[in-house]
């Protein structure tokens, strides 16, 4: 019964990557359909984005009250219902009508599931639960490819994945009893499990307990899932553009590209659950940044254009165990009695990211050109790697000093 609930899990994080990489992937064309600017896309990104924030930040209250299985059930519900009014939206106002449940519809879901796994599986059943949100988000610009290149258009590629989001409704309602039953088993097994752990503790000092936000390195891994997230985001919402107005691709050829770059992301995360029972978390977050940021480097050089789309792809692959890893982290680094609440901060933290910094570049590339994109992507990936450095060196100085 347990393997059951995971995969349902699992299939709950492909509802949420479906529509995550849509709106970038179609917006070259829909761009040209509304007569809209360029930065029009960073406006809908940040609404989607803020609805997240909003969801997750009232995720604990919500899951408590109603459980993890109906919260990602009416989710699910109200993403479908989102994706449907994308598909047959007449202007912008209603696109950005339909943005507001889009984004409300995943914080909840995001945040209860990822404080669930964090807590009772171990580093690669987090790395397989991202993995599956990689299917869905590379799934969804593929789709949109598929439309946007022949007959069809951009209306039937959210039309496409608005119905496998009802397939995915029908599931979780089908399945509904079965989480409450499992949790309650899952909940057992996890405070033994809680119990039985020996995390590296960062909750007292002195003797005197120290409030979450005042503890020792917690900004700098704030920092850290800011630029993360925020990089994600911005590669998958201006890549297609970039593809299509500097490096002259087709915009179906554009988001076939940009569907690479997160199977990029879901094949390294598959690989990374293997790795895992290898290497430490803190190895791989560092390895992840490092092929991120030699992918960016290739964007940033003048070299032709199949250069770019190995960039693309080896960004995808860099960045494939650090989110996951850094989440598996926090108990370790900052203790087992913070933890809940420092996931919700880092959360919280990591949609700042992405609902802030891709439209910060929507609005220098309308003012500029979208020809600043590289050196964007590689100027976040290096702060990143700078303040994921710094956590690691004061957490290695503070527990030396035990």
């Amino acid at each position: 019964m347990a393997t059951y609930f995971l995969l349902i899990i699992y299939l709950a994080f492909i509802s949420l990557g479906l529509p995550d990489s849509l709106l970038g992937a179609a917006w070259p064309v829909m761009q040209t359909e509304f007569n809209a600017s360029l930065g029009t896309a960073g406006l809908l990104f940040m609404i989607i984005a803020s609805g997240t924030i909003v969801s997750s930040l009232a995720s604990g209250t919500v899951l408590k009250r109603f459980g993890t299985g109906k919260v990602t059930l009416v989710s699910c519900i109200m993403t479908a219902g989102a994706l449907l009014g994308f598909s047959v939206s007449p202007s912008l106002l209603w696109l950005i009508v339909c943005a507001i449940p889009l984004g409300l519809g995943g914080g909840s879901v995001d945040a209860g599931l990822n404080n669930y796994v964090a807590s009772h599986y171990k580093a690669h059943h987090m790395s397989w639960l991202h993995c599956f949100w990689g299917v869905g988000a590379t799934l969804g610009p593929m789709i949109m490819a598929q439309f946007i290149s022949g007959q069809s258009s951009w209306r039937d590629g959210y039309l496409t994945v608005a119905g496998i989001q009802l397939v995915l409704v029908v599931i979780l309602f089908l399945t509904l009893p079965l989480w409450d039953r499992v949790a309650k088993n899952s909940n057992v097994s996890g405070s033994q499990k809680h119990e039985d752990s020996d995390g590296l503790s960062n909750d007292e000092e002195d003797g005197h307990p120290v409030k979450p936000l005042r503890m020792k390195g917690i900004k700098l891994a704030l920092a850290s899932f800011l630029f993360y997230c925020g990089l994600e985001a911005t590669l998958g919402l201006w890549g297609s553009s970039f593809l299509v107005n500097v490096k002259s691709l087709s915009a179906s050829s554009a988001a076939l590209w940009v569907s690479l770059y997160f199977a990029g992301i879901t094949i390294g995360r598959f690989v990374t659950g293997f790795i895992t029972f290898k290497l430490s978390n803190r190895m791989l977050i560092r390895g992840g940044q490092i092929i991120a940021l030699t992918g960016a480097v290739l964007l940033v050089l003048p070299l032709p254009s199949g250069f770019s789309l190995a960039g693309f792809m080896i960004i995808g692959l860099g960045l494939a165990p650090i989110f996951p890893c850094m989440l598996h982290e926090t108990p370790v680094r900052f203790g087992k009695k913070n933890s809940q609440t420092i996931m919700g901060y880092q959360m919280a933290v990591a949609y700042t990211g992405s609902t802030l910094m891709p439209p910060t570049l929507g609005f220098l590339a309308s003012h500029t050109t979208i020809g600043i994109f590289p050196v964007y992507i590689a100027v976040s990936a290096a702060a990143m790697f700078l303040f994921s450095e710094k956590l690691n060196v004061l957490l290695k100085r503070k527990h030396s000093a035990f």
